[in-house]
């Protein structure tokens, strides 16, 4: 993808059967991260807080992804598995037939902020 000036443009040129999981991500993310400034840095729109990058996702060739600060993967990396899914230091992918469930993206969106303040959230 192209880079794009802000989330509504991404969300706009990305491929079309990804823009409904990435808007839930986007809804989700502004909700549980509701002092966040919307920001796009890296080519991929994300979630700002104080300087610092909490929350961010991506459309890929074959799948999205969901980035986040690596305490905040570490924290709930058995949820994670329970939940299916395999994350990196920093992100988990998906597929848009199989989106991370909302509980699971606002916790791990809470734990993400929590580090970012250097407090510990579960």
């Amino acid at each position: 993808m192209t880079t794009a000036a802000d989330h509504d443009a991404y969300l706009a040129a990305a491929p079309e059967h990804f823009q409904p999981p990435l808007r839930r991500l986007r809804t989700l993310l502004s909700r549980t991260l509701p002092e966040a400034d919307e920001i796009v840095a890296y080519h991929m729109p994300g979630f700002r807080i104080d300087g610092t990058v909490v929350a961010s996702y991506a459309a890929f060739s074959k799948q999205c992804g969901l980035y986040l600060l690596p305490g905040a993967l570490t924290a709930h990396s058995e949820e994670i598995a329970a939940a299916g899914f395999r994350a990196t230091k920093t992100g988990i992918t998906f597929s848009p037939r199989r989106p991370i469930p909302d509980d699971l993206v606002e916790r791990l969106a809470r734990a993400s902020r929590g580090e970012a303040r250097g407090v510990r959230t579960r």
